[in-house]
């Protein structure tokens, strides 16, 4: 009778801590990108496949942007360094169409400009955000807030902007504002403002089943679903015990650096990437090597670990047509399932 009581009560116990429940899955990688084209790159950022099946490759370190065949076979350079329109220079942010066009993020003369281009490489739409984000998100020297965050939704592109009072904006590719999405979420760094914006950026996710994501990359992380017309659906808290180290250790005061004529703080992230699976499944990969899915009620469902020649943190995830997981560094695929 006593071992039976002893086993309901543990049972209660872990019903009671939804963490203890999921114990931590390992994915291995199906296939890569051939070690001699990624050998090649000098930061791969960013791994995405097109509707007809070729991949393009960010390269941040590089300033550039390549093309490879759906066969693997053979890598090609369709985006070259140059301050001028039509190169890019110290870039930030990438993401590719469906139909192949893209759109890249960059910094020349320290201001932020956001272009997009066909698959091929050549130049369709350009224009500059005004003035600089109000702080720096930063992971070594990624800088991970501002155009940093962009995303192509086929037709126009999502930006977190939260120096606007709105969390992320959506523009045209010629750079007309449509319309501004998300209230900022209370901080307590109201008083310092270049903060308290840091504390509400994050990456804004179209959603394949309908509406959009916003994840916060700062301080506690959260993340928000909001409907097609912008409408809040519910906020959820990211947490889980491989996250409670970092919380605990998060500073109440962050550094400083001069940037061009102003003293901006620099915020590390919790918060490294994230991705929305054709269902709507969303992907969040923290700081530490871990990752969290969310269902589409923004109920954690996994957690994950991804392996390739070694444990992958991943700085980009992205669903490609048929249902694979890109995910870099490496240039990895994965099934998700």
């Amino acid at each position: 009778m006593r071992r039976t009581s002893c086993l309901v009560l543990s049972l209660i116990i872990l019903a009671s801590r939804p963490d203890a429940a999921l114990r931590v899955e390992v994915l291995r990688s199906t296939g890569s990108l051939p070690p001699h084209i990624v050998g090649g790159y000098d930061e791969a950022l960013n791994f995405q496949q097109d509707a007809g099946g070729t991949y393009f490759v960010f390269d941040r370190r590089g300033h550039t942007v390549h093309t490879v065949d759906a066969n693997k076979t053979a890598t090609r350079k369709i985006l070259e360094i140059g301050q001028e329109d039509g190169r890019v220079i110290q870039p930030t942010g990438f993401d590719v169409a469906a139909d192949g066009r893209f759109v890249v993020t960059d910094v020349p003369r320290a201001q932020q400009r956001v272009q997009t281009f066909d698959r091929s490489g050549t130049l369709l739409t350009g224009f500059f955000l005004p003035g600089m984000p109000a702080a720096r998100v930063v992971i070594g020297n990624v800088m991970l807030n501002g155009a940093s965050s962009v995303q192509h939704t086929g037709s126009t592109l999502l930006i977190s902007h939260p120096e606007s009072g709105a969390l992320f904006t959506e523009y045209s590719p010629g750079g007309y504002a449509q319309r501004s999405i998300g209230g900022l979420r209370t901080t307590g760094f109201e008083d310092d403002r270049e903060v308290h914006i840091a504390m509400n950026a994050g990456l804004p996710l179209v959603d394949p089943a309908g509406g959009f994501y916003y994840v916060f990359i700062t301080g506690r992380p959260i993340f928000r679903k909001y409907s097609d017309t912008g409408a809040l659906v519910f906020e959820r808290h990211i947490e889980g015990r491989e996250l409670d180290a970092v919380l605990d250790s998060q500073p109440t005061r962050w550094p400083r650096r001069r940037v061009q004529d102003r003293e901006l703080p620099l915020v590390t992230p919790v918060i490294r990437a994230a991705g929305v699976s054709l269902t709507g499944e969303l992907w969040v990969s923290l700081g530490v090597p871990y990752t969290y899915v969310y269902n589409s009620d923004g109920d954690k469902v996994r957690t994950v670990q991804f392996t390739g020649a070694g444990l992958i943190s991943p700085t980009s995830l992205f669903f490609s047509r048929t249902g694979k997981l890109l995910v870099t560094p490496g240039c990895y695929e994965f099934d998700p399932k």
